[in-house]
This record gives structure tokens, sequence and C-alpha cells, in this order.
């Protein structure tokens, strides 16, 4: 029977529960347990396919097409594990599905209400698809004391009661401030924090401190007696240089050990932790450094790109460099011509997904500045859109080049996808229809040709990406785009879909029409963005 572990966070928001619970989930399998980890979102809408990336960061996606939480792409990098449609649940969702069920009379004349009907709701996605795990990580979004989140709290108050001692445990993270002007860490938010999930009945078993400064002895004997834990049980989290030495900080500070206690594991093996070294070692030994742009239309928020950045850093674990990171707002390449020369710095350029034309033609001179100056360019989703509408205008002689996406255009180089076949079955899209949803989601095969770069860069001709977009490439454009020397390197199985472009004399000029980022880990890098990174370090030994 599998275990489970309730991460709830106290005091403020963005202390770092995903990360936190990505960590311990680490930890665990590293001393040969398996876990799975799931998110509970509180929020009303029924995923965040459609909120801004200002006000929820990226839209992380699954290879089953779910639109998800950003802390989902932490579980995986962290787990290796593959998220799925099962491991997110909104409340938007299952209140959709509750009022859904009852206008179909499912409740045979019933009043509907949040206990039972919603909290079982939440118990049932929380049980489901368990099997053969030896522990289920589930964490609860938002702050305790959070309205929304109540019957989230509920549902797991519930839980632990229904599954008894040793099958479930509560691990609440929290902020121990450090006040300078008093020159002392204050444990009262932590204690207030307890008090207010105890008035809800759930007792933490483990509490994990966050804390810009170490936490005595002292003040971890303080905290264990007001909130009704052993001292041991109270864990210092110390903020760290890079996300991927927490795992290694939570095994040092006892996190993995308290947690196996509090289920009553006294003889789990010692965690192999090696590549977690091998990851911080060359994290901070670098054997050289490279900058990447990354021109594109929410950098004053860096979440909204957060697999994209973590996926460069990844490519620099490979080659043993630091990438320096440029955000660089694709609009200001809009107010003049100088204004592209603030790429002559970079060692590469990478434009990634994004919608709406806002930016549109500053990415577009940021794909020709890369084609002309022979700069490593990896273009992503909208990032390849652009660089053919740029090949097509510049190269192909189509001055009309443009995407419907943008509004009526002479030649629609990128065009609204109505229709397109997932699994063996067609899948079709009104063009006025809802937005959410809606796009080509999820992992689709690709074919890539023999002998192209991207070939290379994967050592095989056949691969599977995750997608997420409404719009793609004309293929009816492909003769003359490829004329002009623009090669469709990548094509869906059935030949309709283009998939990736690339430049045959170019040093380094990839678009791809998927999403490779969210497939990347600290361990495992992908293919692509370790290529593009060696490609980049090339580029800085010319210029």
């Amino acid at each position: 029977m599998a275990r489970f572990i309730f991460i709830t966070g106290g005091v403020v928001s963005s202390l770092g529960k995903g990360l936190m619970a990505a960590s311990l989930a680490a930890l665990l399998q590293a001393r040969g347990f398996k876990v799975r980890l799931r998110k509970f979102d509180p929020y009303l809408n029924v995923d965040p396919g459609t909120m801004s990336p200002y006000q929820h960061g990226e839209v992380y996606v699954t290879d089953d097409g779910a639109e998800t939480d950003l802390d989902l792409g932490h579980y995986e990098r962290f787990s290796g594990v593959p998220s799925r449609r099962s491991d997110n649940i909104t409340s938007g969702r299952i209140y959709s599905d509750i009022i859904a069920k009852e206008r179909r009379g499912g409740f045979l004349g019933g009043t509907v209400q949040v206990i039972p009907h919603v909290t079982d709701a939440i118990k049932e996605f929380a049980l489901n698809d368990v099997e053969d795990l030896d522990f289920v990580l589930c964490e609860i979004g938002g702050t305790v004391g959070d309205i929304e989140s109540l019957p989230f709290m509920e549902a797991i108050r519930q839980l632990g009661n229904e599954l008894g001692r040793g099958n479930a445990i509560f691990v609440h993270l929290t902020l121990v401030p450090y006040i300078a002007a008093a020159g002392e860490l204050k444990t009262k938010p932590t204690q207030h924090s307890v008090k207010e999930l105890r008035g809800i009945g759930i007792q933490p078993d483990v509490l994990v401190c966050r804390s810009e400064q170490p936490l005595p002895e002292s003040e971890r004997a303080k905290i264990a007696l007001f909130c009704n834990v052993r001292p041991s049980a109270v864990i210092p989290a110390l903020d760290a240089s890079s996300i991927y030495e927490v795992p290694l900080q939570y095994h040092a500070a006892g996190l993995d050990t308290e947690v196996l206690a509090a289920f009553g594991i006294t003889d789990a093996k010692m965690p192999e932790l090696t590549k977690w070294q091998n990851i911080v070692e060359r994290i901070h030994y670098p054997e050289g450094e490279v900058t990447i742009g990354i021109v594109g239309k929410y950098t004053g928020f860096k979440d909204a790109y957060k697999s994209l950045s973590e996926a460069l850093v990844h490519g620099g674990i490979a080659n043993r460099v630091k990438v320096n990171i440029e955000w660089i707002d694709a609009e200001q390449f809009e107010q003049g011509e100088d204004a592209i020369l603030a790429l002559e710095p970079l060692h590469g350029i990478l434009v990634p997904g994004g919608f709406g034309q806002r930016g549109s033609e500053g990415k577009i001179a940021a794909a020709k500045f890369a084609r002309e100056r022979k700069v490593p360019y990896f273009g992503i989703c909208f990032g390849m859109q652009m660089a053919v509408i740029e090949g097509a205008r510049n190269l192909a002689g189509i001055s009309g080049a443009s995407s419907t996406e943008f509004g009526p255009c002479e030649d629609p180089i990128v065009g609204l996808m109505t229709e397109w076949v997932r699994d063996g079955k067609v899948e079709i899209r009104a063009e006025n229809g809802d937005l959410g949803g809606t796009m080509r989601l999820g992992a689709y095969p690709a074919k890539l040709a023999e002998g192209s770069k991207i070939a290379e860069c994967y050592g095989a001709t056949e691969i599977e990406e995750r997608h997420r977009h409404r719009y793609e490439v004309n293929a009816g454009y492909r003769e003359r785009l490829e004329a002009a020397g623009l090669r469709f390197a990548g094509m869906s199985p059935d030949g309709e879909l283009p998939e990736t472009v690339e430049y045959a004399d170019h040093p380094w000029f990839i678009g791809v029409q998927y999403h490779p980022e969210y497939k990347s880990k600290p361990f495992d890098p992908h293919p692509l963005f370790s290529s593009f990174i060696a490609a980049a370090l090339r580029q800085s030994r010319l210029v």
C-alpha cells in the first residue's frame, strides 16, 4: 500500500513547497523507493492553460496532454518520473465535474455540498492510480488560512484519519524571518501558522523552516516545543545557490530521515546521492561560460520560462560550462534598426514559445540577425514560426509572409490547425471555439530526415516530443522555402505537419514546433539543449 505525504505551506507563499516536495521525492528515490508527486491547486480555473504567464508562470505540459502547474516541471526534473494528467487537480476541475454530474441527475436529487461531495472528489483524486508505489507526495497549493484551500485541507485531514498512522504524514513548510534591525530570527510566524493548521485538525509531523540565517538549536527547540513536534523534526532550510543543491541540503538537515521515522521506517538504506553531487560539482566548477539571449514576450517574469531556463542550465551541465541568460524584450527590436545590435555580444539566441502579435516583429528581427551573423539560433514553437516567416520574406521573396494568428494575410506561412491525428484518431477544433484545452497538446511522434543536423543531435530519426500550440507552419510553402535554403528536417509521421526546420549552411540554426524543455533533466539533459550550448561555446571562442 502506498504511503502518503501531504505537504502544506504557511506564513507566505513562494517559499518553495514544490522544490521541497521534488527534493524529498529525489531523496526517497535515492533510498530505493518508488514515488509519485501530485499538486492540488485551489484556484477556480479548470487548468492554468488560459492564465497569463504573469499570473501563474509557465504552463507545464505532460505526455498525455494535460496543461498543469509549473511545479510538475520541478517534480519531473528532480524525480525523472513523467507527470500525468492524474497528477494535477484544481478546484475548477472538481467543481466543473461535480456540477456536470448534478446536471445529469447523478446525485439522485440529493443536496450537493462541499462536505462530503467536494472533499470526496479530492480524496478520490489523491487515492487514484497509486498502485506499485511506495510514496505519494501531495502538495497543497497556497498558504494555510486561504479560504479557497479549505476544502483541500479538510480532505487531507480526513485522509490522515482514514489511512491511519504509518500510512500518512503531514509536512509543513514555513518561514522563520530574520529581523535585521533586531538581529534576531523570529519563530512566532511559524507558531501561528502551525496553530492555524491545528485549528483545522491537522498536526504536522515534520516542520521545514525556510530562513536566510542558520537556525540555532535553541530556536529549533523552541519551535518544537510550541508546535508539538520533536526537535529533530524541525528541519532548517537555508537559501541555496542552485536549486540542484537543495536535495543534498535537505538530506544533510535530516529531512528524509525524519519523514521515514514518522512512518516508523528505521531500516531504509542510505541514499545514493552521487548523481546529485556530480551535478552540483559541474555547476560550481565550470570550465567556461556562455551567454544566451532569450528574446521573448514575458521576460519581465522569469517563471514564465521556468522549464526553458532550467533546460539551458542542463545544457551547461552537459558541457561543463556556466550559462548566463540575458532576458530581452522582443519589442525593443521594433524601435529602430540599431536596436538589434544589442544581440552582438551573445553566443546564442533563443526565441521561445508565445502567443499573439506583440513582439513578433522583434522576434523575426532576432532570427534574421542570427541567420545573417551565423550566431547559433534555437527557435521553439512560436520561435520556429517566426524564423520560417523571416526566411520566407528575406530568402524566398514572399514579402507578404505572416501568420493568420495576427489577422488575415497575403501569404499565410503560419496558419490555424483545425484538425490533426492523435493516436490514430482525427482531432478537430473550431476556429472560433473555446481556448482552454483546445490546442495540439501532449506527446506526438515525428520523423527526422537522415543526415539532418537535428537527427545528428538526437542520434535518431524517430522521436516523440510534447506540443502546445494552436498554429502550425503551412506545409504548402515547403517547396519554395526549401529552394531558398530552409530545410524541413522533421515532419509528422503522415508528412502533413512540419516539426523542425534548419539551415544546412549555418553552424547551428534549428527551429522546432514542440517544447523540448519539458523533457530535460539535470541528470539527463535534452540533446537539443546540450548541442545548442556546445554550439554557443564554439561561438564564444570566435567572438
